[in-house]
């Protein structure tokens, strides 16, 4: 993981010159105007400090689903029981004076600013935890059980192993692969220094999920000609709702020239309220048949800025539906620059994700949407395929009004959420 900071008149320029030091893929991580010294400042231009961050690449690992994942070393170390007079250690070492370590501090002031009190948040939760352990123990002691033998590392930290035990259950417990879940454990443990407080462990972690995410890349507003944007998924995950949205912003708050096009024939009710939004916001909407029909939309349109295309979704074993679909995007590719959008629902079970990810990643390479975001508490399946699948996440939505429920990616928000904050 890289970070470093980058100083200029603007915002852009300064992240320009970020870009060309380390390239395209990194993530601003801070703004924040350079504050002016010395008398002569009074006559100086204000210049912006910008912070990014580039995660470095690293091999993704294979992954199969086996009815029990074989647990590696921290998890058995930290899922052994602990002592309950920890509890007072680590809350004094948590509550650490910037005094006591003023470079950490100074450095990472900003992220933990961002995480909004999350780790006194994370320690409450910790102690609660440790509470139920204790009571555990205890209950186990009067049934006779035998102790459980500790395996405690004795060259990593009290604080450092609760901590990683506290990442570890709250990760799992918001469905963050455990393959995952382990890569930031694994983390920590390599930073792990004597005295290290606890929220530099966790502003490292909340760095580096960060970076992991990467940038959100919504629907380019800067180009040059028609952009088709199509829009893929399974049935049922909300994909024209989500057209409808974007259609909504793009003509009212963008000024753009957008026209609907479908090629979802088989469900007439999604047509009829495809149509009814096309009515609505006074832009032209086409019913596509065919690939002959495809190629005269995009001629008939061909001075319009957007054309957003609704496909038809679909079994994952339906072969001659699925390279219907192909057929109608190679035929817009060969006559526009495209985006690909797979629409993805947040409560759709993991496994089950991972193969519609796999399945259509053989077809086009995507963007990802995930709809239904308030019907689902647990966060996991985001980190989790945008970590297979190595696709940027565009949007997400959390409703049905138009064109209300919908937002841009926002990495920090989701990772506060998955480390325990409220989102």
């Amino acid at each position: 993981m890289i970070i470093k900071k980058y100083v200029g008149k603007t915002e852009s320029e300064a992240t320009e010159e970020a870009k060309r030091e380390l390239g395209p893929n990194i993530v601003v991580m801070t703004v924040k105007p350079v504050k002016k010294t010395g008398f002569f400042s009074l006559f100086q231009p204000q210049k912006i400090e910008v912070t990014v961050g580039l995660e470095e690449e690293t091999e993704r690992p294979q992954r199969t689903f086996s009815p029990q994942k074989e647990q590696r070393p921290v998890a058995r170390k930290v899922a052994a029981a602990e002592d309950p007079a920890q509890r007072d250690t680590i809350l004094a070492s948590s509550n650490m004076t910037a005094a006591k370590t003023p470079d950490i501090r100074d450095e990472n002031s900003a992220i933990e600013e961002k995480l909004d009190n999350l780790s006194n948040l994370l320690e409450k939760n910790f102690l609660k935890s440790e509470r139920t352990e204790a009571e555990s123990k205890t209950a186990d002691k009067e049934k006779d059980e035998a102790p459980v033998k500790s395996t405690k590392n004795e060259d990593i930290s009290d604080e450092t192993m609760s901590f990683i035990k506290l990442l570890y259950n709250t990760l799992i417990e918001n469905e963050v692969d455990e393959i995952y879940v382990n890569q930031l454990t694994d983390e920590v443990e390599k930073l792990s220094k004597p005295g290290m407080p606890f929220d530099y462990a966790l502003s490292n972690v909340y760095q580096k999920m960060v970076l992991k995410f990467g940038k959100s890349e919504p629907i380019k507003m800067d180009h040059d000609g028609p952009m088709a944007e199509i829009f893929i998924g399974p049935t049922g995950v909300g994909k024209t709702t989500t057209i409808a949205k974007l259609a909504s912003d793009l003509c009212v708050t963008q000024h753009k020239k957008v026209a609907l096009l479908t090629v979802d024939t088989y469900r007439i009710a999604a047509a009829e309220q495809l149509r009814t939004y096309a009515s609505i916001l006074e832009i032209p909407f086409r019913v596509i048949y065919s690939v002959e029909e495809m190629k005269q939309a995009a001629e008939d349109f061909r001075d319009y800025d957007y054309l957003m295309v609704d496909t038809a979704g679909h079994s994952l074993h339906n072969d001659e539906l699925k390279q219907s679909v192909e057929s109608f995007i190679r035929v817009l590719e060969e006559e526009m620059d495209c985006e690909n959008y797979l629409v993805l629902s947040a409560t759709t079970k993991y496994r089950d994700l991972i193969e519609i990810a796999d399945v259509y990643s053989e077809m086009v390479a995507y963007k990802l949407i995930f709809t239904k975001m308030d019907e689902t508490g647990a966060k996991g399946n985001l980190y989790n395929i945008r970590m297979h699948t190595g696709s940027p996440i565009a949007y997400i939505t959390n409703g049905q009004n138009v064109p209300d429920d919908i937002a841009v990616f926002d990495a920090q928000r989701i990772v506060k959420n998955l480390l325990g904050g409220k989102s």
